[in-house]
């Protein structure tokens, strides 16, 4: 028999109307005879309404104590399924991240699964029963609970199809897939129907916000394949599977992140070791740096220039003052009004012209570039936040995106 693992998001299930249409999808999904394991995030808002509640109960971090009580949300959604999914006469259970058997390390608020021992899961899906499982969570090898950090679920979901070989995965959302283009931004953007993993992961990484990077990494290692899609219709959406365009050049999309800052680090000792310094010491705040460009300066002396989440600058900049004193740089500059946009596609870097398209186009809408970085899939600059939505739309033109290839 088919296994499908579905996902769906904290929208798809906001509301007890909304948890009720999940439950008539997952009824009709199982009677269609497949086997199905079920992934939820919280309700709505709730994990953001739980860390407000914890800001005016204490001041202080408590990484052991947040995962303690930001797992409550999953939890609660996973059980108001697993009702409505019974009341349907189609038997449920619901399962903890612990007791699916996804098992971490020890980083709480921001932990890696090691390995996923889904024998229980197992023996439900036996008993013809579906599991709904709650995403964002599992237990370290010391019985401790952890959460898996932003986009979660997601992650759980993709883990989840890999350990028990489903033939898809699929990810509920409130849009109908991805798109070559932020829709509300791009009043052309089309969705696409096929793209890579590669291509997905670039697009995830750099601010595309349908799939989280770290869920298509796991699915690019295990081959699993993914359906991004509605939980409001029943349209297809994007499929997400091995390449397949050989040499062609494919223009897949635009991602752009508002949600980020650039930090650079002047007068930087031109010796071994130093970028070592820096970013092992950034890593070591469990920070994700998102692009790094060093630059020739004055008096042999470089500039290290490097971009972060927005969530993340508190705990770079202490950290940074401590490092430019001890590599002796001159000073670290620190600027919160960027934005990271990408262009993405399999080919680009044997493509001649591609770039040159993409400034032109940059420099006809007026928006000034303060860093550029490339890959074989990506053209990535850094503009003003303010200009960000004005590119977006002046390169989805100048790309011609709005047309299928």
């Amino acid at each position: 028999m088919t296994l499908l693992v579905q996902k769906y998001g904290g929208t798809s299930v906001g509301s007890p109307e909304r948890i009720q249409n999940v439950a008539e999808r997952i009824v009709r999904t199982r009677r269609g005879g497949a086997d199905l394991v079920v992934v939820v995030s919280a309700m709505g808002d709730a994990t953001d309404d739980l860390i407000d509640l914890a800001r005016q109960v204490s001041t202080r971090s408590h990484p052991r104590e947040m995962d303690m009580l930001l797992t409550a949300g999953e939890r609660i959604s996973m059980a108001l399924v697993a009702m409505a999914v019974n009341d349907r006469g189609q038997e449920a259970v619901s399962f903890t991240g612990s007791q699916s058997g996804i098992v971490t390390d020890a980083s709480h608020t921001q932990a890696k699964i090691l390995e996923v021992k889904a024998d229980r899961i197992r023996e439900e899906l036996k008993r013809g029963r579906v599991v709904i499982v709650a995403g964002f969570q599992g237990v370290s090898k010391d019985r401790e609970v952890t959460t898996l950090g932003r986009g979660g679920s997601d992650t759980t979901a993709v883990a989840l199809a890999a350990a028990l070989e489903a033939s898809e995965c699929e990810i509920y959302t409130d849009v109908d897939g991805v798109y070559t283009a932020d829709p509300r931004i791009v009043e052309g953007a089309r969705k696409l129907t096929r793209l890579s993993y590669d291509e997905m992961l670039e697009l995830a990484s750099l601010g595309a916000n349908v799939l989280h990077n770290r869920s298509v990494d796991i699915a690019r290692r295990f081959q699993v394949p993914i359906h991004v899609r509605s939980s409001f219709n029943w349209n297809e959406g994007s499929r997400v599977a091995r390449g397949s365009t050989m040499e062609q050049v494919v223009i897949r999309g635009i991602a752009h992140d508002k949600d980020v800052a650039k930090v650079a680090l002047v007068g930087v000792p031109d010796r071994p070791g130093v970028a070592s310094e820096i970013f092992q010491s950034i890593g070591g705040q469990g920070v994700n740096v998102r692009m790094i460009v060093q630059a020739s300066g004055q008096d042999g002396k470089n500039d290290v220039t490097f971009t972060v989440g927005s969530h993340d600058v508190n705990h770079v900049l202490p950290v940074l003052e401590e490092v430019r004193k001890k590599i002796g740089a001159r000073a670290f500059l620190y600027d919160p009004d960027v934005a990271m946009l990408s262009v993405v596609g399999e080919g680009l870097a044997t493509s001649p012209g591609t770039a040159g398209r993409v400034f032109q186009a940059l420099a006809q809408a007026g928006v000034n570039i303060d860093l550029i970085s490339t890959s074989s899939i990506t053209i990535t600059c850094v503009v003003r936040q303010a200009d960000a939505e004005r590119a977006v739309r002046s390169l989805h033109e100048a790309l011609e995106l709005e047309r299928e290839p």
